[in-house]
């Protein structure tokens, strides 16, 4: 195997990675706001939320992510929903923000379950002794259950995000220039079809290892708290 070309294209691979941490970084945080405001549909006493917040979850985890990056990419212009024509993000960042969306639609079905499981996890007493004190309902989900369901559900979390940038690679099939669009360019340049792949791979694995082992870190310090 001939890695010399790194000399050359080193580049495009920090620049691939950049954009790949940014887009999942961008995507987790979004997704979260999502997932979050959907759980609490999915455990709302009122039934109309509560179906909305379940077709959403069940279609968007019963159908492929590819299907649902062209559906945002090639479908919502076609609906007059077109990224690239806002003034504020133009026509550079118009499929980056896509990517972006149909990502975070994605992560936002599946983070919905966790924040969810990790409300149910919360001792019912708990809630029943804030009701008591006269805090509502938005209070106590604010005050006492999030609280408590976020160091629950932080290693799931952690989990999704290491998925969510493995899953990221997807974009490449939309013309973002992540860590894969680059390999692949770098595969043409040099018609090398290997190698590439190979140097992708453990950008990869350096940075799901590295939250995986930051994850576990956290995890020991807040068992000691």
């Amino acid at each position: 195997m001939d890695f010399s070309f790194m000399k050359q294209y080193y580049p495009f691979f920090i620049d691939g990675a950049k954009v790949t941490i940014l887009l999942s970084l961008f995507t987790i945080i979004f997704g979260i706001i999502i997932g979050v405001l959907v759980a609490l549909l999915r455990i709302s006493k009122n039934k109309i939320f509560k179906a909305i917040a379940t077709v959403y979850i069940e279609f968007i985890r019963g159908t492929p992510i590819l299907v649902q990056l062209f559906i945002v990419y090639y479908g919502l212009p076609q609906l007059g929903i077109d990224f690239s024509d806002i003034p504020v993000i133009g026509e550079d960042y118009g499929d980056l923000i896509a990517a972006i969306v149909a990502l975070s639609i994605n992560s936002g079905a599946y983070i919905a379950e966790i924040v969810r499981a990790g409300i149910n996890a919360v001792d019912k007493g708990q809630i029943e002794a804030s009701s008591s004190l006269g805090m509502n309902y938005g209070l106590t989900m604010r005050y006492v259950v999030l609280p408590q369901a976020v160091r629950n559900i932080l290693p799931a979390l952690v989990n999704e995000f290491i998925t969510l940038i493995k899953e990221s690679a997807i974009v490449s099939m939309i013309g973002i220039h992540d860590l894969m669009y680059n390999a692949e360019t770098i595969r043409g340049n040099t018609f090398k079809p290997f190698e590439p792949l190979l140097v992708v791979a453990m950008i990869y694995f350096i940075i799901t290892f590295s939250l995986s082992k930051g994850m576990y870190v956290l995890e020991r310090r807040m068992n000691r708290c």
